[in-house]
């Protein structure tokens, strides 16, 4: 009878010693994100944060996940997205969390919300399922002070642009974006967006362009982006990073060193890529610049006189001349309003079906008719499959979707919105080697959320939020192809976003935990 406190002291003190977690994840292969190699073990999450890893014993949870033969990694951070307009259409965000994706960043290319501060706060209100970060798109500051004009701007409209971009950034933009082939940011010439540049570095922020050409002046665009992170002072992402057009394939090992020697320089130069060897963007980027100012009602009135369709006809045949083509194939539509049936259709697949002459010419026309009637986006392949592998080499290059939250069924998209992760870890990564497990998790988690300033994201590490993935290394694969885009990726197990279980056994649970992250010029 004397023994009986003395047991009921040791159960009390183990019941005490006993951890409860909200979520513990066992027996994984965890890959930090820092770049170091797998490890076995356990990790721990109460309250939306990391607070325990390494070998976890004598500990209960609420869910108690067995990662056996799993790896368990940050959560991927895409850097360069375009969800804005479909954040209410998809709050679950599916085609991102399917791929791994816990955070995004929005506002690339030059188009954003320009109210930022307004953004952010409704982005809570709606509760995705990833979180959201945000630059300022330099084409709509743009366009909100003097719209789609074709000139440059005054010195009282360059003072409005800089008022709202330090009005941005206070309100959390963590930077300041380009889309230097879009209108009006191919009317701008370097000095303004250095401006621009400047206000955003005096608030912390880094400069992240779509430069003004990717293909033919691939060199001169790169060398504008260095110039304006060395005169503004502030770090630089190029998007996207890429060679187009099929005489230019082989340049990415001229390209990629004038990035490296930026970086000896001193200046912080970073990229990104997507893992594809075709681009997305609108159809209007086959015509001059000069046709698409001042809005869709002067683009359809230049394009019903005969001397512009002759202009656009002589541009578009210059630009096959130089790829070496002859035909229009390289171009699908993707998603045109006017009439569905021409989605997943080449430009030339398109002239045949409307019974034109099977030439270039008439495959002028048929854009032309195009963007007449508001246009179209595309896809376009271009690129070399050499030039993608060698740029993914590049240990400064962060993986990104420039992709939408991809609604299923909608249109004929580019895969990457569905399948960028899983296809550089299952292809380029598992089958062919061409880098390392643990550096492709650095790529997607520590590197992005320190260029992004997203300072308790991209590691596993006690204290930073518990955005986390686990997933099967041998069967993680893109399922989404060019003819049969609306697929999602395979092999992501479980997600959590900000600790709460967002994918459980591969199936959406419907949980939207995702936050607003601000830049650090929030106020």
């Amino acid at each position: 009878m004397r023994l009986l406190p003395v047991v009921l002291l040791l159960f009390s003190s183990f019941v005490q010693a006993q951890q409860h977690y909200d979520v513990l994840i066992q027996h994984g292969r965890i890959i930090d994100g820092s770049g170091n190699n797998w490890y076995y073990g356990d990790i721990a999450v109460k309250d939306g944060k990391i607070v325990k890893l390494g070998r976890i014993n004598n500990a209960t949870a609420a869910r108690i996940i067995d990662a056996k033969g799993l790896t368990i990694a940050p959560g991927f951070i895409d850097v360069h997205t375009h969800i804005e307009g479909d954040e209410s259409r998809d709050p679950e965000a599916k085609s991102f969390i399917y791929d791994g994706v816990t955070t995004v960043v929005a506002g690339n290319c030059g188009a954003s919300n320009v109210g930022i501060g307004r953004y952010l706060s409704w982005i809570d209100s709606l509760r995705l399922s990833v979180n959201v970060a945000t630059l300022v798109g330099h084409n709509d500051v743009r366009k909100a002070v003097m719209g789609r004009a074709n000139r440059d701007a005054t010195a009282a409209e360059l003072q409005q642009m800089e008022q709202l971009v330090a009005k941005a950034m206070q309100e959390g933009a963590v930077g300041l974006s380009t889309g230097l082939i879009y209108i009006p940011g191919t009317y701008t010439k370097t000095p303004e967006i250095v401006s621009l540049a400047r206000v955003a570095a005096r608030y912390g922020g880094l400069y992240a362009s779509h430069m003004r050409d990717e293909g033919d002046s691939v060199v001169q665009a790169i060398n504008e982006a260095i110039t304006i992170g060395r005169e503004a002072g502030l770090p630089v992402q190029i998007s996207h990073f890429k060679v187009s057009g099929q005489h230019n394939w082989g340049r990415s090992k001229e390209t990629v060193a004038m990035v490296e020697a930026a970086r000896k320089e001193g200046i912080e130069v970073t990229i990104d890529q997507y893992p594809y060897t075709a681009s997305s963007t609108g159809i209007s980027t086959l015509l001059p610049d000069a046709v698409l100012a001042d809005g869709q009602d002067s683009i359809k009135a230049r394009l019903q006189r005969a001397d512009i369709r002759k202009q656009v006809t002589a541009h578009i045949l210059a630009r096959l001349k130089k790829r070496k083509l002859k035909h229009l194939s390289y171009a699908v539509v993707a998603y045109y309003a006017a009439d569905t049936s021409y989605n997943g259709k080449s430009i030339e697949a398109i002239n045949l079906m409307l019974g034109r002459k099977h030439n270039a010419k008439a495959e002028a026309e048929t854009v032309m008719d195009i963007m007449t009637n508001g246009g179209a986006s595309a896809v376009f392949h271009g690129m070399s499959e050499k030039d993608v592998q060698y740029i993914m080499q590049y240990p400064y290059n962060m993986f990104a979707s420039d992709a939408s939250i991809r609604i299923f069924n909608a249109g004929m998209p580019h895969p990457r919105g569905y399948g960028t992760n899983a296809r550089v870890l299952g292809h380029y990564v598992r089958d062919l080697k061409v880098i390392t497990l643990e550096e492709a998790i650095r790529r997607m988690t520590s590197l992005p959320a320190q260029k992004f300033m997203l300072h308790n994201r991209g590691l596993l590490k006690e204290g930073m939020a518990a955005d986390i993935v686990v997933f099967d290394a041998g069967e993680v694969n893109d399922v989404s192809t060019f003819t049969k885009p609306h697929a999602y990726s395979i092999g992501f197990k479980y997600v959590l976003v900000n600790g709460q279980l967002t994918v459980d056994k591969a199936v959406h649970t419907g949980t939207r935990g995702g936050v607003s992250l601000y830049g650090p010029g929030k106020e």
